[in-house]
């Protein structure tokens, strides 16, 4: 069986290996399953956003990925929200 999905770029594959690789377990499985599933598909305003969020430190985006605090003015974001969106609804 052959894999019909054409390479990543490097771009996307150093923000595949930086959402899996955050430093806690918890935003390696929320970011990092979040970018895997979606980064092919993502345009290039959509990897600049996701860089952004990757910026905040990791003990603020668990907090606000799993709900324990709302997301500041100051770093919201559609992918924040997207990527809050998804941990959420984990099954």
């Amino acid at each position: 069986m052959t894999d019909d999905t054409p390479p990543l770029d490097n771009r996307r594959r150093r923000l595949i290996y930086r959402a899996q690789h955050r430093g806690t377990y918890e935003n390696d499985l929320l970011i990092g399953d979040f970018v895997k599933a979606r980064i092919a598909g993502m345009t290039e305003a959509e990897l600049d956003e996701l860089e952004g969020v990757m910026e905040f430190p990791d003990a603020e985006l668990a907090d606000w990925l799993t709900g324990r605090k709302p997301i500041p003015a100051y770093a919201d974001s559609l992918m924040l929200r997207r990527i809050r969106e998804a941990a959420l609804n984990r099954t």
